[in-house]
């Protein structure tokens, strides 16, 4: 399963009303690249396919293909703000590293 923080989720929300996107949920995804082999992807869809994995956490629907569930399995989505800017972090207990960034990692 795939997880929201509150933070996370009230960010999502307020991105997802300031930009009209009624109800859609968040595609999240692992891809290749990124400083540490692989990287996250998140994006706000509003159709799945039979192969998507579907969560709901905090009220946001979460969208996950076969591949990227694999990396994502248990992961928790945070929102952060801090002096280096604000932005979405991964605590991702599969990972075996992640980059300074905190973008990246490696499975």
């Amino acid at each position: 399963m795939i997880s929201l923080t509150s933070r996370a989720a009230e960010k999502v929300k307020e991105i997802r009303q300031n930009e009209g996107l009624g109800d859609q949920g968040l595609r999240v995804r692992v891809i290749g690249g990124g400083c540490s082999g692989f990287s996250y992807d998140l994006f706000f869809e509003d159709e799945t396919n039979e192969l998507d994995q579907v969560f709901e956490s905090m009220g946001i629907p979460l969208y996950v293909d076969m591949m990227s569930m694999q990396y994502l399995e248990g992961t928790e989505i945070d929102y952060v703000e801090g002096l280096q800017g604000a932005g979405f972090k991964f605590v991702n207990p599969t990972a075996k590293a992640s980059c300074g960034c905190g973008s990246s990692f490696s499975a």
